[in-house]
């Protein structure tokens, strides 16, 4: 599909500058573009890439307009803008309405008759695929389960009794929804398994990665409100709820009962203990450790950055030593008090 340039900027909302006949249908970035892409300019440091860039026209805010004398779309988010402008050049490859004859549907299901239920998948009893809802190849929905219109999953996509997802939800290839929460008693030295009757609730919009598991509730749910975005391998547990609008990044671990606020972003590879608050607009980057609620927004950190090994085990050394530093630091202050006083 090719748009021109003046019906590209129709399509996004944006002014231009150029040849309005220009024909655009594709995107790259500036240094790999070919005639016929769409590029963009979203940081200043790539401006030197401008002077080269074979790109039909380049997405930048207006401050960037006089670096450059090709086409140009004006946006305040060139990011933005050449997302939405991608979205376009390659929408999603929807199937039409129907069930590969090799799926198993339970008879107490119900399947809109315009989703589409594609090989080797397992739908049980009292499942509700909605509207235009894709369900790809491999995926098992055991009982109870309802889809919202528009949702995608894509292969191999597991999910357990109770749970619900709203409307447009994406859930990549291998994910795990509704899975056992890690609920034991111990008695006297054995655990005892605890069952997990909650359920899981997803809200409109939200997009869970590939192989990313959500643990159904130990009594109440498991929540993920409206836009949540979870990256791949992300391990939500029991009865976790995580605000609107949230992004969290790979290899992050949540541990049960912990509340996530509205807008919040975390970096990969966090750990963030069981039965906290985190307030709303809280950013926390990769490696933190997460220990205590955090009642404020901000950008919070925690880890050792990278730094040459030699120095990194010198510097480990002496953390060893803090505590012995800080007790002889109160001596000494103790004496120099003392002194001062005899003076």
């Amino acid at each position: 599909m090719g748009l021109t340039l003046a019906q590209l900027a129709s399509h996004l909302g944006c002014e231009f500058d150029g040849d309005a006949a220009c024909l655009i249908s594709g995107v790259a970035t500036l240094v790999n573009a070919t005639a016929g892409d769409l590029s963009f300019l979203a940081s200043s440091k790539y401006r030197a890439d401008l002077a080269a860039t074979q790109a039909s026209v380049v997405v930048m805010a207006d401050r960037d307009r006089t670096v450059f004398v090709g086409n140009v779309l004006i946006a305040k988010n060139p990011y933005l803008i050449y997302a939405r402008a991608a979205q376009l050049f390659y929408p999603e490859m929807l199937h039409d309405g129907g069930i590969h004859p090799s799926a198993v549907v339970d008879p107490a299901a119900q399947i809109d008759v315009s989703a589409w239920v594609n090989a080797l998948c397992v739908i049980g009893p009292g499942v509700i695929v909605g509207a235009n809802a894709q369900i790809g190849a491999g995926c098992i929905l055991d009982s109870d389960i309802t889809i919202g219109r528009d949702c995608r999953l894509l292969s191999n996509v597991v999910i357990h009794g109770r749970a619900s997802l709203g409307e447009r939800c994406v859930i990549q290839a291998g994910a795990v929804i509704g899975s056992d929460g890690f609920g034991y008693a111990n008695d006297r030295g054995k655990w005892v398994k605890i069952p997990q009757v909650g359920g899981v609730v997803l809200g409109d919009d939200v997009e869970v990665g590939a192989n990313t598991t959500i643990d159904r509730g130990a009594l109440s749910d498991t929540i993920i409100e409206n836009g949540v975005i979870l990256d791949n391998q992300v391990q939500i547990a029991h009865n976790v709820h995580i605000g609107e609008q949230t992004a969290i990044a790979g290899c992050t671990g949540i541990a049960g009962s912990t509340h996530i606020g509205k807008r919040c972003a975390i970096g990969g590879h966090v750990g963030i203990v069981g039965h906290l608050t985190i307030a709303d607009g809280v950013q926390i980057s990769a490696k933190t450790f997460v220990s205590q609620s955090i009642d404020n927004a901000g950008f919070y950190s925690s880890g050792t950055p990278l730094e040459p090994n030699a120095r990194w085990r010198r510097n480990f050394v002496r953390m060893k030593q803090l505590d012995d530093m800080a007790h002889r630091i109160k001596m000494l202050e103790k004496m120099i008090h003392k002194l001062s006083n005899d003076v």
